[in-house]
Parts: structure tokens; sequence; C-alpha cells
């Protein structure tokens, strides 16, 4: 069984959770095919045992005919009893044993098996589990509505824990995802302004470790094993999500302007030591400024060039 997930360096703080009282143990018992074929054999040889004292009853057996009877009776009522004690466990499955209120142990090993008959029997899935939290609208660390849902895998570990730990396991797990996932939006925000800090959007790997080693402390107590968390829905809310567009196109186009810019300059630069290397034409300082600023209008905007033609000299 692969280890729990445990809580990612510098992750938010999460809560303590106090230690679990009991802890899962192998219930006693036995296969329960051979037992079966044992006390249908018991059972048998407590009815032939009823059948030979009536027969010894009617030939004037006395005594012990009665007894045989008896003896017979109680047998087959003792071996019957115990089949009661035969439980069927399927893959991915186990049965929680309880005697008169006290955890006796629990059965994984699927098959047919025999425990003390008296035992309360509770069935408990191990299979891998899929809870999908509804779109939740909260604030991130600016202060900014978003909404946000996510989807955790998740597997009962220690049935023990998830029986009597909790009320009811499947719900505790939904409750503090959904608490979890709340926490993590507040503490992070939706785009770091800066562009240093960890952001839900441009971080999420880092977020998603953070959110399952979260998830992960808070049902440590209830015997889950969180596999694998993911959001599944990330945006702003509805009432900010054109300004934080149109935020994100100004963003986008004076990231790309400054690309543009770094490209045209390296160009203009290219352009210049070429000239020179080769002696095409001889350029003083003016006729240098004149060229850089020609081919920057002309790398750097938005529209085609529009040609000129200079039939005279840059001092006429």
């Amino acid at each position: 069984m692969s280890e729990q997930i445990q809580p990612a360096a510098g992750a938010p703080d999460v809560p303590e959770m106090p230690a679990p009282r009991v802890q899962e143990r192998r219930a006693v018992g036995m296969p329960g095919l051979p037992f079966l074929l044992l006390a249908l054999l018991v059972i048998a040889g407590g009815a032939g045992l009823v059948v030979a004292g009536g027969a010894r009853a009617n030939g004037q057996g006395g005594a012990l005919a009665g007894t045989m009877i008896a003896v017979g009776i109680v047998i087959v009522l003792v071996a019957f009893v115990t089949l009661f004690g035969l439980t069927q466990v399927a893959p991915g499955s186990a049965r929680v044993c309880q005697l008169f209120g006290r955890y006796q142990g629990t059965i994984r090993q699927d098959g047919l098996r025999w425990v003390n008959p008296l035992t309360s029997r509770r069935k408990i899935s191990t299979r891998l589990r899929n809870h999908e939290t509804a779109v939740l609208k909260v604030n991130d660390a600016y202060g900014n509505p978003i909404e946000l849902a996510a989807v955790v895998v998740w597997q009962v570990r220690d049935t023990a824990q998830a029986v009597f730990e909790v009320d009811n396991f499947v719900k505790f797990v939904g409750i503090q995802t959904d608490t979890a996932v709340r926490h993590i939006a507040t503490n992070y925000p939706y785009d770091a302004h800066d562009g240093q800090a960890l952001s839900l959007r441009g971080n999420s790997e880092d977020i998603t470790e953070r959110l399952s080693a979260e998830i992960a402390a808070r049902v440590e107590a209830a015997g889950v094993k969180i596999i694998e968390s993911r959001f599944t829905h990330l945006a702003y809310a509805p009432e900010i999500a054109s300004a934080m567009l149109q935020r994100q196109q100004a963003g986008a186009i004076v990231s790309a302007r400054q690309t543009i810019v770094d490209g045209a300059v390296g160009m203009v630069e290219s352009a210049l030591a070429r000239i020179a290397e080769q002696g095409i034409v001889e350029l003083d300082e003016e006729r240098k400024a004149s060229m850089v600023s020609n081919l920057l209008v002309v790398l750097c905007g938005d529209r085609a060039a529009q040609p000129v033609l200079n039939t005279g000299t840059l001092y006429q």
C-alpha cells in the first residue's frame, strides 16, 4: 500500500487532528469453506444421533435413547449457530467485526471466511472513490471573488478508524475537502501581479500538491488516504470576469510589445554591424540615428510600412 501524502514544504498551516484511538488489526478467524464442510458433517452426525436415539426408544431403549436424542439435538443446534459466522468478502471490500461493542478486527481477505458468529460485521468498501466538490465561490488572497471546484481521489486506508473515529467517513471526507479547497483559495491569488508569488492559475501543480497535503492532514484521523486532487474549475466570478479579462489582455499586449522591441533592437544592432563590417556605406552618427529610427518604426509598427524614396540628402 502506498504511503500517505505528506504536507509539502512551505504549505499553508494545516489543522492538527486528534490521534486515533483505535487502529485496524486482523480479525481472528479461519477459511470458511473447510469450516462449512466440517459443520455440515457435524450436523449430519447430530441428526444421525437423533435418528439412532429414536430407533432405540422404539425398542424400549430407556434413558440412553433420551440422552442420545438430547445430545444430537444440541449438536445440531450448536453447529447450525456456528454457521452464522460464515462471511463472504468480495474483492475491494472488508468487514469490520464487533463483539458486544468491542472492536475485534477486520476481515480483508476475499472469499468465504468464518469468524465468531456472535460478532456483528459491517461492510466497508476499500475501492478507490471520487469526490467532486460543487463550484465554490470564494475570495482569493487579493480579495477578488473567484469560482473553483476540485475532484479528489481517495481510499479507505484503516477501516477501524473510518468506522469508529468519525460518524460518517464519506460525509467527513466531503466536508473536509470543501474546507481545504476554500482555505487554499484564500491563501493564494488567482494571478500573481508581480509574477513571483505562487498563484492558482500560474502554479497549478504546486497548488494541487499543497491541496492534497492539506486534505490528507484533515482526513488522516478518519483512516482515509488521499491519492490525488485536481482543480476541475477555476475562473473569476462573473461580476469581475470582464474587468480581469481586460487586465490580462493588457498584460499580454505589454509582454508582446516588449518581446517585439527586444527583437527589433537586436535586428537593428545586427544590421548596423554588418553594414560596417562589409563597408557598404559610411554612416556618420546622424545617419545611424536616422536609420535606427526608421528600422525601429518598421519593425515595431503594427501596420505595413509605407516606403518613402529620398531623392536628396539628409542635409537638404
